[in-house]
């Protein structure tokens, strides 16, 4: 099936906003394929317009690309109008890079900003032609995993991702991909590929442990099921933040976005301690970038994408040592 073709020929004329399917935009990145290479899907369970917008995308797209041995790819939730089409036509929902459809990845990456994005990722899953639970999945299927804020309670999804990703990206997505080349070549199984990825600070594989309940439904216990596989997962956590990977070279949308504009990340963490806050309490300790190295950043960004607006992200940015 040639996804371009039909996409440009058949569809784009009759859905609402075009540019969110079209791709090719400024600082889009296209890998040549070899076997060899890990092929990963970067899966925004919304718009483009809202996924485009968020920063921790843009870092982990420039992460794997970096690497001679990866690509990483984008799929965001088709509109409603495409995704009618979609399914009247049986296409796979696909990448924005090389429309290729989503269950042609080695490895899917789904980010969980809420727990409204739960049935969007579901919806994604089927819509990429992917088996909807875990168990359904054989060897030749993708590794499904989910981050994000919402992978703190990752037991409503349980069943549907192979592994959850707990704490920062950063590092943990490239040890990841490290294990899964290895456990490729040298053609195990998905069990065997998933028992060594739960040994990895900050992973978590659902399928390895014993979720038991009060009558409330609130966590009793979680037990692992079999020797190996630790009792407590810890987060990951970045500890050299200041010199840690940045996007330089972010994509450009062809069509307006939410945040269309550079986002510079001046801290990660907050001291404040509100009770009602999940990202002030799930992102601590506070780590910074230096004054200098902001700068850099911003000069560098600005070269690369012509940007005139820049933001300072952070949780409480009023709380940066050096304002």
């Amino acid at each position: 099936m040639n996804i371009k073709k039909i996409l440009f020929d058949e569809l784009l004329d009759k859905v609402e906003k075009p540019g969110r399917y079209t791709g090719k935009e400024f600082n889009e990145i296209i890998k040549e394929e070899d076997n060899s290479i890990i092929k990963v899907a970067l899966a925004f369970p919304d718009l483009y317009e809202i996924g485009m917008s968020y920063l921790g995308f843009k870092i982990l797209y420039d992460i794997i690309n970096n690497r001679e041995d990866a690509f990483a790819e984008r799929v965001f939730s088709p509109a409603v109008d495409m995704e009618k089409l979609l399914r009247e036509r049986q296409i796979p929902v696909f990448s924005l890079e090389t429309y290729r459809p989503l269950n042609s990845f080695d490895i899917v990456g789904f980010t969980i900003q809420h727990e409204l994005c739960f049935t969007n990722i579901l919806n994604l899953i089927e819509l990429g032609q992917i088996p909807l639970k875990s168990e359904e999945r054989k060897e030749r299927d993708p590794l499904v995993i989910a981050g994000g804020p919402g992978a703190f309670n990752p037991e409503p999804l349980a069943n549907f991702i192979d592994l959850f990703v707990i704490g920062d990206g950063e590092e943990i997505t490239l040890e990841i991909i490290e294990i899964y080349k290895k456990w490729k070549n040298q053609q195990q199984s998905r069990g065997e590929l998933l028992k060594k990825l739960a040994q990895v600070e900050g992973v978590y594989v659902p399928s390895f442990y014993e979720i038991d309940y009060f009558e409330d439904c609130k966590v009793k216990s979680i037990t692992p099921k079999r020797k190996g596989i630790p009792s407590i997962i810890k987060k990951r956590l970045v500890s050299n933040f200041d010199q840690t990977s940045f996007p330089l070279c972010p994509i450009v949308p062809n069509i307006d976005v939410v945040h269309d504009r550079i986002t510079l990340e001046i801290f990660r963490g907050c001291t404040r301690g509100c009770r009602f806050c999940q990202a002030g309490m799930i992102y601590r300790p506070v780590r910074e970038k230096s004054v200098d190295n902001l700068i850099k950043l911003a000069e560098e960004i600005l070269a690369h994408t012509g940007y005139e607006e820049i933001s300072l992200s952070s949780l409480s940015s009023s709380d940066y040592s050096q304002i």
